[in-house]
């Protein structure tokens, strides 16, 4: 997009962290968002013209842990993955989201590298892909839930050093359970890298979850889901990473809030807890976002695990456990606020300001003059119409119908 095409959004009612600004107009120009006004006072300028006919515009969505969509899964490592999945998502209002890897074999993880490396070339039209996440290899056997056990094991240097070194810079953040050998070394080398760490399928005690703290990791992936809570050694009850998640208060969490993987019992409990301030919304979406119901693969189509898509939740064949969500990520926001009844804006700070402040993103996350033009309108029902990521129009819905800019 030329620096000089501009975007005029009129009357939108303006979602804030805060509260909802009525009747407002957002200015775009470029990549960036020039101004927000009354509509009343909106600036004449040569732009495009959305009305929003008083729906809600917001930061576009962030969501930071993302295996798929649309019949798509990343580890599929092919540039049509990748922008068939980021298509997907961008038509539920998600502008930024991180490819997020499975535990699997060294050239699962090159191949992935490359075909991310391809479509940051050749660009794509859905949500933005500034980077990845790897969910894995250095993870807990008992808290495997999905991931291929045969492919777990404990960090050494010379094994997160190679991976890092093939992904090039294209590594934003990495799980892994902090309980084992080598961890503490494992979570400095991300710090020093720049890579944001996360605590995922974990067997860790709370002393465990404080020295990663200490160590730099702010963020828990995917809270009560893979990871330990209250046991008893020797008669005495030690807490897990679930009651770590409230007891440190600088530490974040993420939320699968699609109504399956937590009841709204425990997303009002999680919201209670922590805020919105501390809680990430992420999809965790594999291939079967998107799509019909019925069997799908977890993972890439060469090496992955056959799952079942049913009733708004994938799960192993035996279903014995949940095999990642097919959630979207207006799904997350209408949960929180229809099913655990948390403001709106609450909500949609949780996956807007929330992520962009534990991927130390500064220029996401908030609709104001010189962030990145990242905004999706949407209705009373959360209904998506537009999403726009880096002042490209990704996703638009016209007269009833779908389009794509």
């Amino acid at each position: 997009m030329s620096t000089q095409e501009q975007t005029l959004f009129t009357h939108v009612r303006l979602v804030t962290p805060e509260r909802v600004r009525e009747d407002r107009a957002v200015l775009v120009r470029g990549s960036r968002i020039a101004g927000v006004y009354p509509a009343q006072a909106a600036p004449a300028a040569d732009a495009r013209v959305v009305d929003g006919k008083g729906r809600y515009l917001a930061p576009g969505f962030i969501d930071i842990h993302c295996h798929g969509g649309g019949g798509h899964d990343f580890m599929d490592a092919t540039p049509q993955a990748f922008i068939g999945a980021a298509e997907t998502h961008a038509r539920t209002g998600t502008a930024t989201l991180l490819p997020t890897t499975l535990a699997g074999d060294d050239e699962d993880l090159r191949q992935t590298f490359e075909a991310f490396r391809q479509v940051k070339q050749t660009g794509c039209r859905g949500a933005n892909m500034p980077g990845l996440h790897l969910e894995g290899p250095y993870f807990s056997a008992e808290y495997k839930g999905a991931q291929d056990e045969k492919y777990l094991r404990c960090p050494r240097p010379a094994d997160y050093r190679r991976i890092a070194a093939w992904a090039d810079g294209a590594i934003l953040r990495w799980s892994a359970a902090p309980e084992l050998p080598g961890a503490g070394e494992f979570f400095t080398f991300l710090r020093e890298e720049g890579i944001v760490p996360s605590i995922a399928h974990t067997s860790a005690a709370y002393d465990d979850v404080l020295e990663a703290y200490e160590n730099g990791c702010r963020l828990i992936t995917h809270l009560y889901s893979g990871m330990s809570t209250i046991t008893r050694v020797r008669g005495f009850r030690v807490p897990g990473v679930v009651e770590s998640a409230y007891l440190i208060e600088g530490m974040r969490a993420e939320l699968i809030a699609d109504g399956c993987h937590l009841p709204a019992p425990l997303l009002r409990l999680a919201y209670k807890g922590k805020g919105a301030e501390n809680l990430v919304l992420v999809t965790d979406a594999m291939r079967g976002a998107g799509m019909p119901e019925g069997e799908s693969i977890l993972g890439s189509r060469r090496r992955g695990q056959r799952v079942v898509v049913e009733n708004g939740v994938a799960y192993m064949p035996d279903r014995s456990c949940f095999a990642g969500s097919v959630c979207t990520a207006d799904r997350l926001v209408r949960t929180m606020v229809q099913q655990a009844g948390v403001p709106l804006c609450e909500a949609v700070r949780m996956i807007t300001a929330t992520p962009a402040a534990a991927m130390g993103w500064r220029r996401k996350g908030a609709v104001a003059a010189g962030m990145d033009a990242d905004l999706v309108l949407f209705d009373e029902a959360i209904h998506v119409s537009l999403t726009m990521a880096e002042g490209r129009i990704v996703y638009q819905e016209e007269e009833g119908k779908e389009s794509r800019a």
